[in-house]
């Protein structure tokens, strides 16, 4: 009897091993179902914000480590009563140990950001680089733990990416499968970054995936829902900022005043990011002409910081409490201004440095600090239609991270959810909507469609701009055994006369060939090392890249509308 039950457990267990091969061998093959895919898209939300929340203890621990301070939402305050020579030191070695990470682990002494994500999410099929990834999550936690001046989200959002692409790999997830994965654990890590359910689902439609397909937000909600509740295990419900004040708005008098915010901050977020991109090319400047190392880099913009620092302690890490004083009304008019101008500064001086961190938390700052000097003017000019200043502080905390991320809506709902407050929802709206409208025609549409932009990625102007750079024109083209081949002889002509592409090119390359001679093919070559001629490959038919394109078109269509 007891042999009888053995075998029937040893039976019963080879089947359920056998079942479970043949279950994820579906899965890798023929893609998820719908219920598997929400239970992925769960665990993904699960791995994400744990990621999103280690993320963030481990910057804690490296300011109360290097620091000595017990609370680092009082980090400045504490970093005054240091020796100046700590400030200064810090930062310096934190940029030595990050440029020495980057320079190991990233092809080009770059961390990786959301931008990288909005790219792996448009062009790789959902995809971001791991090794890359991981190492610039632990640089910029380096970075934020040693007082460089940049935020959180970022690096986090990259994180996730990294995770998302593992599943993806491991499950062979096609394009759509893999992009619908990166949104759940965007999501999750923007709500457990911030505790903000709502904003951060839309932040993944809204800046990484850059629509709202039907299909893709079921499972981006409840990747979304399971970062909070991670979170709120950890921190509880409490919300980032409160308000000083009653946040009270007069009646429709004071909309005018909100109108000319927002256009203000528009103007803040677009000074604000051209100088990040300024630095940054002066940094690529002083790196070549000087020849300095690249991991010497991030070191060298920590002792700009530092030095920063040792006179405005303010510029250290996220900056969490200069933005609360600035929503409960406690900084002055001239500490508003000044903080504003340093801030801009030092996050300049972070990201051109390459050390790494985002760009949303000290857009909140800047916006905050933008808003109060902004309140405190027009409060003094019209004392008797106007309510608290601090109100202003939080539409242009709103207006000034809507212009800079490009996304006004899940940025509105992360400032009311940042702050708790619902009942000032005309004000922040009315800043976002003319700060985003300005900004996004004094750039491409958002820092990191700017970001990318600079370096050649055609993503502001739509999927009709940048799907060219996804085909080769090897994959296209009609090799010489094609039944419907292109002429030998004419080939060779056209070669002769320099008219023809690389098989290793793009149709964004290509197509403007076509233009610019009226040919119905061109010539595709292997180009030699060196003065060697180059070796015919095939054709590229003027109406094969036309489908080729077309195709992509209809698919991204076909995505976007299911």
């Amino acid at each position: 009897m007891i042999n009888f039950g053995r075998g029937l457990m040893k039976d019963l267990t080879t089947e359920a091993s056998q079942s479970l091969r043949r279950g994820l061998d579906v899965l890798r093959h023929k893609g998820p179902t719908q219920i598997q895919f929400w239970l992925i898209a769960l665990l993904i939300g699960i791995a994400a914000g744990f990621a999103a929340l280690f993320f963030r203890k481990g910057i804690n621990w490296l300011q109360e480590t290097l620091y000595g301070v017990e609370d680092v939402r009082l980090l400045h305050s504490f970093a005054e009563s240091l020796p100046w020579y700590l400030i200064l030191l810090i930062p310096v070695c934190g940029g030595l140990v990050v440029g020495l990470i980057l320079h190991w682990f990233t092809p080009d002494g770059r961390a990786r950001s959301v931008a990288d994500v909005i790219e792996g999410a448009a062009l790789a099929d959902g995809r971001v680089e791991h090794r890359a990834g991981l190492a610039s999550a632990l640089a910029s936690m380096i970075t934020l733990g040693s007082g460089g001046s940049s935020g959180r989200e970022g690096p986090v959002v990259h994180l996730a990416a990294v995770i998302s692409s593992w599943v993806s790999g491991k499950i062979k997830a096609d394009g759509i499968t893999a992009r619908d994965l990166m949104g759940c654990a965007v999501a999750a890590a923007v709500s457990a970054s911030f505790n903000a359910p709502i904003a951060g689902a839309l932040f993944a439609l809204e800046v990484v995936l850059r629509h709202s397909a039907v299909h893709a937000f079921a499972p981006i909600a409840i990747a979304s829902v399971a970062g909070t509740v991670i979170n709120r295990l950890e921190f509880g419900g409490v919300t980032e900022y409160t308000l000083g004040g009653d946040g009270a708005l007069q009646f429709y008098a004071e909309l005018p005043a909100f109108l000319i915010l927002g256009l203000l901050c528009g103007l803040v977020a677009t000074v604000f990011m051209r100088t990040v991109f300024w630095a940054e090319d002066m940094g690529n400047l002083v790196q070549r002409l000087t020849g300095l190392p690249r991991w010497l880099r991030p070191a060298f913009a920590g002792l700009l910081l530092g030095a920063l620092a040792i006179w405005f302690p303010h510029i250290i890490g996220v900056g969490y409490q200069t933005t609360e004083a600035a929503l409960t009304g406690e900084l002055l008019l001239w500490e508003a201004v000044v903080f504003t101008i340093l801030k801009v500064i030092a996050v300049a001086i972070t990201i051109g440095g390459r050390m790494g961190g985002g760009i949303f938390s000290p857009s909140l700052m800047i916006g905050a600090m933008t808003g109060l000097a902004f309140g405190i003017v027009a409060t003094s000019v019209f004392p008797d239609n106007s309510g608290e200043g601090t109100l202003y502080a939080l539409a242009g905390m709103g207006a000034v991270a809507a212009a800079v991320l490009g996304a006004p809506i899940s940025t509105t709902l992360i400032v009311f959810e940042l702050t708790g407050d619902w009942q000032t929802g005309l004000a922040v709206m009315v800043a976002v909507s003319m700060s985003t409208a300005l900004s996004s025609r004094l750039v491409d549409r958002s820092f990191f469609l700017t970001q990318l932009e600079r370096r050649n990625i055609h993503l502001a102007a739509g999927p009709q701009a940048y799907l060219l750079a996804m085909f080769r024109v090897g994959k296209v083209m009609r090799p010489m055994d094609h039944e419907n081949a292109a002429p030998h002889d004419r080939l060779l002509t056209l070669i002769e006369q320099g008219i023809y592409t690389d098989t290793n090119a793009t149709l964004e390359r290509a197509l403007p060939i076509f233009e610019r001679t009226g040919l119905d093919f061109v010539p595709v070559v292997q180009l030699a090392p060196g003065d060697g001629p180059p070796a015919l490959e095939g054709a590229l038919f003027h109406v094969d890249a036309l489908k080729a394109y077309n195709r992509a078109l209809a698919a991204t269509a076909a995505e976007e509308h299911s």
